[in-house]
């Protein structure tokens, strides 16, 4: 065994944070990848990214994975219904319904592919596909009585719940629901919840947030870091900061990352960009930074929009991000 130690420190809100880990790592890597496509767009009202899988699909992703060193042991498209639900304005949370089927499949699909020794990739479709593919990965991990760490990277909190938000809208909502905070169909898929532990739960480069989601974020016991402290400190030490903050005994980690987490500049293909978001550079070294930990086990990329892309850029880029999170390296 390999032992990865980190120990670092962080003056956030007034408060120092001490988080150090010393993880025990695997002797042998997992060497299969299982391609988990869904082009769910019923979490918001931007359709565009039920195109997202095929977008990525077009840039080669599989071929680029076998080169790589990886067998890609299997592709699976999940079934979205079709339904009109994003029209109705009254609802606190819409599409619930058929969310939940779509979550059921992914959760499947996710924890099967990890009962299988692979690495399951799941390709968006809007973030509310989290809720699905994180409920698989806690299923994996309760049957073995282990836990889990959950890294969250994106612009916005995503902690939104029915009460809170103005929208209605799901992909607002699927790291609450993940926390156990929400519609009660959502957060207790499979008969139990939360289904990741605050305290096992990092959220990174947040800097568009709704005021309920502030207040939420800050009571929630998960530890952010904000763009700000990004900024401050640099996202190498902000990712080895994150891989302390979710403790030395978890077993595996779940990357959920939203693109939109990148600055538009770079990545102009999302359905709800913000500005003064990370670099192409900084993106793939906190990604290359949690694939040397040998820690992560399973991944999402969400929210690519190809009806916003310029000449499928953001869709490269995507498939770039998966390869740095398989652990390509320059040298």
């Amino acid at each position: 065994m390999v032992a990865r130690n980190i120990k670092t420190s962080l003056g956030h809100k007034g408060t120092d944070i001490e988080t150090s880990a010393t993880r025990e790592l695997p002797e042998k890597r997992i060497d299969s990848v299982s391609l988990i496509y869904v082009p769910l767009h019923l979490g918001g009202p931007h359709k565009g990214t039920s195109m997202g899988p095929a977008a990525i699909r077009v840039q080669e992703l599989a071929e680029r994975i076998g080169k790589l060193g990886f067998k890609v042991a299997s592709e699976k498209e999940i079934n979205i219904p079709h339904s009109v639900c994003w029209w109705d304005q009254n609802s606190t949370a819409k599409c619930v319904p058929e969310i939940t089927e779509v979550s059921v499949q992914v959760a499947e699909a996710v924890e099967s592919a990890m009962d299988a020794g692979t690495i399951p990739i799941t390709i968006g479709g809007d973030h509310s596909l989290a809720i699905g593919s994180i409920a698989g990965v806690s299923n994996y991990y309760r049957k073995r009585s282990e836990e889990f760490g959950l890294v969250w990277f994106d612009a916005h909190g995503d902690i939104n719940t029915p009460d809170t938000s103005s929208s209605g809208n799901v992909h607002g909502m699927p790291l609450a629901v993940s926390l156990g905070h929400g519609d009660k169909r959502l957060t207790e898929l499979f008969g139990y919840t939360p289904k990741v532990k605050p305290n096992r739960s990092v959220l990174v480069g947040i800097r568009d947030l709704d005021q309920p989601e502030r207040d939420i974020i800050n009571q929630s016991g998960i530890t952010p870091f904000t763009i700000r402290d990004i900024d401050h400190l640099g996202l190498g030490r902000v990712t080895d900061l994150a891989l302390g903050a979710m403790g030395h005994d978890v077993s595996g980690l779940h990357l959920s990352f939203d693109i939109d987490v990148i600055d538009p500049d770079t990545a102009p293909g999302v359905s709800t960009a913000a500005r003064g978001g990370l670099n192409y550079r900084e993106s793939h070294l906190a990604l290359t930074l949690l694939a040397e930990s040998q820690m992560l086990r399973s991944i999402d990329i969400v929210e690519l929009n190809p009806a916003f892309d310029m000449r499928n850029k953001t869709a490269e880029l995507a498939v770039e991000l998966v390869l740095s999170c398989l652990g390509k390296r320059i040298l």
